[in-house]
């Protein structure tokens, strides 16, 4: 259950940066963490099999979530090969929760990995929902707080290059990946 919720992805690699940049975390994490309860919450309800009577959604899901996670590869490239793009400025905290929901639900994994394959395993087992509901939620405290801890290694800007270098090479991947198997 773990493994679907850790997987490396759009979502958690915003949480990170977010966490690292002590910018809106409360706020992100929240916005991450409640979005996968209602997921959870409806694949034990049983959407999986609806999802699994349709799959033309999931193909339609998966070309629009490509293309999204190309853009944001491409945003991450930009960042990493371009130092300027580094600097933050001034954000509003609207902006990282903005980009919080676009990552999480117009991302297919989100859509496969809690509707379809999450919901198929424990459709109906609200124990299994409310296990799944605490994992996630204490991923993304841990993740989004726990950035900090790491912060005297991005307090160099050729750290952060790099993980914008692996965010972007991820991203583009998966997006690839999700436009090629439609």
């Amino acid at each position: 259950m773990m493994t679907l919720i850790v997987a490396i992805g759009a979502q958690n690699a915003f949480v990170l940066r977010q966490g690292l940049r002590r910018q809106a975390v409360v706020e992100v994490v929240a916005v991450c963490a409640l979005s996968d309860a209602i997921l959870v919450a409806v694949g034990v309800a049983g959407f999986g099999v609806i999802v699994k009577k349709f799959p033309q959604a999931i193909t339609v899901a998966a070309v629009v979530g490509g293309i999204f996670l190309l853009g944001y590869g491409f945003l991450a490239a930009r960042r990493a090969f371009r130092p300027s793009a580094l600097n933050a400025g001034t954000e509003t905290s609207s902006r990282p929760v903005l980009t919080a929901l676009a990552l999480t639900w117009l991302n297919p994994h989100v859509y496969l990995d809690t509707l379809v394959l999450l919901g198929s395993i424990a459709a109906g087992r609200w124990l299994f929902g409310v296990g799944a509901v605490t994992a996630s939620i204490t991923w993304f405290v841990a993740l989004g707080f726990g950035a900090r801890l790491l912060s005297p290694l991005f307090a160099k800007p050729r750290a952060w290059r790099v993980l914008d270098g692996l965010i972007a090479a991820v991203m583009i991947t998966l997006g690839v990946t999700l436009i090629a198997g439609s």
